[in-house]
């Protein structure tokens, strides 16, 4: 078996409120909303936990979750509270994905080994591969892969992490980027649309444009 660097694993999830929760009177959202803050901020004190906003970004979610953990079960146990919350009883999670960060097989590539504290914003791109990319030797890979990471170079402004879901979950990557101005990664992703490897990407949808923001500033754009 070849020496594999393994690290965290990583779920992220993706939830949508239900208009009913905002027919509620102002005093019940307010305790139902603190409740939920103080789960997050509870279950954070081992494993932190990230909250961004889709609020004005995406009409089927309007909340995002990232958990880095070592062990899946956080993400069961985080879940899990959810699920007997107030405000998670009108929660629906339209995605979720599970995946987890480890040493990339390429040279020079990978990206950041966790995410950064000093960014607004972040994409989340799930994306799988083709077979015949599979077919192709590592060295033919690796080749169409540099010219890959010789474009992400020209771009310092945004940050690449990569995990790995194969085998986990129903994509085979997880990238998220995070950078301040948006239209840095629409000017990075236009570009490597020309490169070698880009004709062997097969899917790379949804994406997610969040938001930062601490979970009581999303709950608040919720509702």
């Amino acid at each position: 078996m070849p020496d594999i660097e393994y690290d965290n694993f990583l779920k992220i999830a993706l939830y949508k409120l239900s208009s009913d929760f905002r027919r509620l009177d102002a005093d019940e959202r307010s305790k139902a909303k603190q409740e939920f803050a103080d789960l997050i901020t509870d279950n954070s004190s081992d494993h932190d936990i990230r909250t961004y906003s889709t609020v004005g970004t995406r009409a089927d979610a309007e909340l995002m979750l990232v958990q880095d953990s070592p062990s899946i079960d956080s993400f069961h146990a985080l879940s899990k509270a959810i699920n007997h919350s107030v405000f998670g009883s009108y929660l629906e999670q339209s995605y979720s994905y599970l995946s987890i960060r480890r040493k990339s097989r390429y040279k020079h590539g990978g990206g950041a080994p966790k995410l950064k504290d000093d960014y607004k914003y972040m994409v989340i791109y799930p994306m799988t591969k083709t077979r015949p990319w599979y077919e192709k030797s590592m060295k033919e890979r690796q080749e169409m892969m540099n010219d890959h990471f010789r474009v992400g170079k020209d771009y310092p402004m945004v940050k690449i992490n990569t995990a790995y879901a194969f085998g986990l979950d129903d994509t085979e990557f997880v990238l998220s980027f995070e950078m301040d101005d948006p239209s840095d990664f629409t000017s990075l992703v236009m570009d490597l649309r020309e490169v070698p490897a880009a004709q062997y990407t097969m899917t790379e949808i949804p994406i997610f444009t969040t938001i930062k923001m601490p979970i009581a500033e999303a709950l608040d754009a919720m509702a």
